[in-house]
C-alpha cells in the first residue's frame, strides 16, 4: 500500500527506522464483527500507527465503514462509533502514512477502500506495495477511471470495476493477474470475506477460527487478542473465499518459490508472533546468537537498543556469555505523534525516546545490539548518549545484514542513496559512526537463524532480502521507469 505522493515525517526516531505500511484483519460470522475488527487491529497497531479504517456489513443496514487518524484506542474502542458498524462480517486496516497532511486530504487514503458494482459492494483492504501502479493508473485514467486516493491499492478497484467476471472473487482474480508486486489482502462482500496473497508470498497473512467465526489476519498475535485458533497460514498464491458454507481455497496465480520478506522476522512482526512455523522471538534471538559467534568482542555488558533489539541481544549474551542488561531505557510513553514544539525540544532528538542508565553504563565496555542502520543518524545519537554516560568503549552489533537498497514491497525505505550501506563499507560505516567496532548479521547467518541450516541458497533464495541483496524478485516496474538502477549481474 503506497501513496503516490511525498513522504510525511513525524520525529528524528522515526525517520531513522524503517516502517512497515499497514495490518489488515477480518471476520465472519462473529456477533459484532466489527469489535473483534478493532481488537485485532490494535494487536497490529505497530505495523502502522498514522490511521486505521473499519468496514461492516449488515443485512439491515448494508455497508458501513469509519475511518480515524491515530492509534485504534483513540477512535475504535468509543462504543458510539463502534455502535455505527453492525454486522457479522467486517475487516480493517491500519496505516503506516508516507504521504499527506493528517486532518486535510489524506483520510481519503485510509482503507479499506470500497467499490459498487453492478453485483453488490466490495471492501479492500491491502498490505503491500504494487510496482507497476504509476502504468496502471495512467492505463486506467486514460480510459476513464476517477481515483479518489493517491494510494496504489485503489487501482485494484479499478481493475475489477473493468473485468466481465460475473461475480467479485472472480473479479479479484482478475485484477490481480494485472498486479505487479507484493499484496496480502483482505477483502469482503455482503456475504463473503476474502482473504489472498501474492504469488511470492511476500507479505503475511494468516487464517485462524473463533468458536464459529473465521478470521484472517497479517500475524498471529492479533488472534490471540480475540482468542481465536491459529489454523495456518494462507500460502503464497493462494485466495480463500469464506462464507456460512466453510472455507474454499482457489490458486488463481502461476505457482512460484516462496520469498517471504526476511524483514519480518527481524523487525516487523511483533515477536509472540509465528511466521514460516517459527516462533518471531525464537528467532531473533537466535540471530542474536549467530552475531556472537560471527563478531565476538570482549566487553563488559551487552545492552538491546530497546525494543527491536532485545532478543537479539539476549542471544548474544547467552552465546558470549557477557551479561545482559538493560543500559537503555524506553519511556513507553512517547509515540510516534509527538508535537515537537520548539527547536530546542526538537535538538532532543533520541532522549525524547530513549535514556541511558548511567549507574550501570559507567567505565563499561557496551555492546549495543540494535535491529538495523538505516540513515545512521539515530545509531550515531545512541553512540553519544552511552559516551556522555561515561562508558569506556561502545561496539555496535546489528540484527540484520547492512541495509543498501530500498524496499518496493511494502516496507517505507528511504531512497538509496540515503542508505549509509548503499555507500559506505563495514568499516567506513565504523568510522562515520565513531564506534569502536561495528559488525552485522551475514546474510548467510540471517538466514541460518531463520531455520535454514545451509545459510542462503544463492542460486534460489528462500527469502525475499532485496534491502540486503539488492536481488528483486518482482521487477519494481514504476521506478525503473523513475530512473532507479537495479544491481548489475556482476556485483
Amino acid at each position: 500500500m503506497r501513496s503516490l505522493m511525498k513522504p510525511f515525517l513525524a520525529h528524528p526516531f522515526d525517520d531513522d527506522r524503517l516502517h512497515e505500511e499497514c495490518g489488515v484483519f477480518g471476520v465472519i460470522g462473529a456477533h459484532e464483527a466489527a469489535n473483534f475488527v478493532a481488537l485485532g487491529l490494535h494487536a497490529l497497531q505497530h505495523r502502522g500507527q498514522e490511521a486505521g479504517g473499519i468496514v461492516s456489513h449488515d443485512p439491515e443496514t448494508g455497508f458501513n465503514s469509519a475511518r480515524r487518524f491515530g492509534y485504534v484506542r483513540d477512535s475504535f474502542t468509543k462504543a458510539s462509533l463502534m455502535e455505527t458498524l453492525p454486522g457479522e462480517l467486517s475487516i480493517g486496516h491500519v496505516r503506516y502514512s508516507t504521504a499527506g497532511s493528517k486532518g486535510q486530504t489524506a483520510i481519503r487514503d485510509v482503507q479499506p477502500f470500497f467499490g459498487e458494482f453492478s453485483m453488490g459492494g466490495c471492501a479492500i483492504a491491502h498490505n503491500g506495495n504494487i510496482t507497476n501502479a504509476v502504468a496502471l493508473r495512467r492505463e486506467l485514467i486514460g480510459r476513464g477511471s476517477i481515483f479518489s486516493s493517491s494510494s496504489d491499492s485503489e487501482c485494484i478497484i479499478h481493475l475489477m470495476a473493468r473485468s466481465i467476471q460475473s461475480d467479485i472473487p472472480e473479479r479479484m482474480k482478475d485484477a490481480l493477474r494485472r498486479v505487479e508486486g507484493a499484496f496480502s489482502i483482505v477483502a469482503m462482500t455482503d456475504q463473503k470475506l476474502i482473504g489472498v496473497r501474492d504469488a511470492l508470498g511476500v507479505r503475511p497473512l494468516m487464517l485462524g477460527k473463533l468458536n464459529d467465526a473465521w478470521v484472517l489476519s497479517s500475524e498471529t498475535c492479533a488472534l490471540d487478542i480475540i482468542g481465536a485458533e491459529f489454523l495456518r497460514e494462507v500460502e503464497p498464491g493462494e485466495m480463500l473465499v469464506i462464507d456460512q458454507k466453510g472455507v474454499e481455497s482457489y490458486f488463481p496465480f502461476d505457482r512460484k518459490p516462496s520469498r517471504s520478506c526476511i524483514f519480518e522476522h527481524v523487525y516487523f512482526s511483533r515477536p509472540d508472533s509465528i511466521l514460516g512455523g517459527r516462533s518471531v522471538y525464537e528467532t531473533r534471538r537466535q540471530i542474536g546468537v549467530e552475531l556472537a559467534r560471527e563478531a565476538p568482542v570482549e566487553a563488559d555488558l551487552v545492552c538491546p537498543v530497546p525494543d527491536s533489539g532485545t532478543p537479539a541481544a539476549i542471544g548474544y549474551s547467552q552465546q558470549s556469555g557477557i551479561p545482559y542488561a538493560m543500559g537503555i531505557i524506553r519511556n513507553q510513553y512517547m509515540g510516534r505523534t509527538f508535537i515537537e514544539p520548539t527547536e530546542q525540544i526538537r535538538n532532543m532528538g533520541v532522549r525524547l525516546k530513549l535514556n541511558v542508565n548511567r549507574a550501570l553504563i559507567r567505565g563499561k565496555r557496551v555492546i549495543l545490539v540494535d535491529d538495523s542502520v538505516v540513515r545512521g543518524t539515530t545509531s550515531m545519537k545512541i553512540k553519544e548518549m552511552i559516551l556522555d554516560a561515561g562508558a569506556s568503549e561502545v561496539h555496535f552489533r546489528i540484527a540484520s545484514p547492512p541495509t543498501a537498497w530500498p524496499c518496493f514491497y511494502g516496507v517505507d525505505t528511504p531512497d538509496k542513496d540515503k542508505l549509509l550501506a548503499s555507500h559506505m563499507s563495514e568499516n567506513e560505516m565504523r568510522d562515520h559512526l565513531g564506534v569502536d567496532s561495528l559488525k552485522f548479521v551475514s546474510l548467510n547467518g540471517l538466514y541460518r537463524a531463520n531455520g535454514q541450516a545451509e545459510g542462503r541458497n544463492n542460486a534460489s533464495p528462500q527469502f525475499c532480502d532485496a534491502c540486503f541483496s539488492g536481488e528483486y524478485p518482482v521487477s519494481p516496474r514504476d521506478m525503473l521507469d523513475n530512473g532507479f538502477e537495479m544491481k548489475a549481474a556482476a556485483e
